[in-house]
């Protein structure tokens, strides 16, 4: 239990209701499920009845938000952030510590301190992992990984595998071998089942605070700056660079030798296929519509060049 005054000031809230500050708090919960022990939060103007009808004892909301609020408040700019800190509070990630007696470590292992390598992991020859890692479960790591301190990597994700090198030989292909390694920055947080392939010749990096989902492929010599976040089931082809604070949403597709600023968001299902050389929003694709609808579309798309034509002769 977390007094409320103690848990307003660890998330960075301002609590308003200094009659309440000493309630102890048990937990945190859906505003429609919270009680009188456990705290909410507000950052969704879709939940407003949520918020008006909840029986939290206190709700992390933003000030522009306290009319429709009749318990005590944790007021911040960034309720999302403050429930986030609080999740982390009342369910911090506990291992036991030891080792299992059927595991089997490597003597040239560089294993730092507090990591937790979960059931099923691989860890090859010729790897470091820093301190405080967290490898869940059915982890591999393969020769030349690095891990800086803090990594946590979900069940599944494989770092290190080959990269997709294939030279032609008269319609016959012969495997390049794959001679880098991958370097995990510190705070990396990589999803279940996510491969990163190690680089041809210099190694694939992931910056510090990146956050990648699940489902992710990272092709061979990628480098992704600090913080960039990418959502699950994105393609990202040899030899890209995509910058720091980038947001990649979900199903993106990104061809290879390809150069993205800082500060880019791409849109769900969007596929880049050039360069992006100035921080903004990038869509591509069409939004859903009845089959019928696209068809038509469909059609007509087929007929733009041809119309373009016709308007330039026009125009002259």
């Amino acid at each position: 239990m977390i007094p409320l005054i103690e848990l307003a000031n660890k998330i960075g809230a301002k609590l308003e209701n200094a009659a309440l500050e000493n309630l102890p708090i048990t937990g945190i919960a859906p505003l429609n499920s919270a009680n009188q022990d456990t705290i909410s939060f507000f950052s969704n103007r879709r939940y407003r009845d949520d918020l008006i009808n909840s029986k939290a004892a206190a709700i992390i909301l933003k000030d522009s938000d306290k009319t429709f609020c009749k318990q005590a408040m944790l007021v911040m700019d960034n309720p999302y952030l403050g429930y986030a800190r609080a999740a982390q509070l009342f369910h911090p990630l506990l291992h036991t510590p030891g080792i299992h007696k059927m595991a089997s470590v490597e003597a040239d292992a560089k294993i730092g301190k507090n990591v937790f390598i979960g059931a099923g992991c691989v860890v090859e020859s010729d790897v470091e992992i820093g301190d405080n890692c967290q490898l869940i479960a059915n982890v591999t790591l393969c020769a030349g990984t690095r891990l800086g301190k803090g990594v946590i990597i979900h069940p599944g994700a494989i770092i290190g595998s080959d990269g997709f090198g294939n030279a032609n030989d008269d319609g016959k292909w012969v495997k390049v071998p794959q001679l880098g390694g991958v370097l995990i920055a510190d705070d990396v947080e990589i999803g279940a089942n996510t491969t990163i392939d190690k680089g041809s010749l210099d190694d694939t990096i992931i910056g510090r605070g990146v956050k990648l989902d699940n489902q992710i492929q990272i092709g061979h010599n990628v480098q992704i700056g600090e913080h960039t976040a990418i959502a699950g089931c994105v393609g990202i082809a040899g030899s890209t660079n995509i910058g720091s604070y980038c947001m990649i949403a979900g199903g993106v597709g990104i061809s290879g030798h390809l150069d993205l600023v800082d500060y880019v968001h791409v849109t769900a299902g969007s596929i880049v296929l050039q360069s992006i050389t100035k921080a903004g929003v990038y869509s591509s694709g069409t939004p859903l519509e009845t089959n019928r609808q696209w068809h038509r579309n469909y059609h007509r798309f087929k007929s733009i060049d041809q119309m373009a034509k016709r308007l330039k002769k026009l125009e002259l």
